[in-house]
């Protein structure tokens, strides 16, 4: 998997490890987004809910 980054402007990196892996999680966010990251969660989380 190879993702190259449209602008020069650094991903912030997060980094966790549970029992023997370790996740690297890159975070960016759209400079053009029509929703928060909180109304955005809730959708997902909405979605979710309705297919179960």
């Amino acid at each position: 998997m190879n993702n190259t980054a449209t602008n020069s402007t650094p991903c912030q990196t997060v980094r966790k490890q549970i029992g023997k892996t370790t996740y690297i999680v890159r975070v960016h966010f759209s400079q053009t987004a029509k929703e928060t990251m909180e109304d955005k969660i809730k959708r997902m989380l909405r979605e979710e809910v309705r297919k179960m």
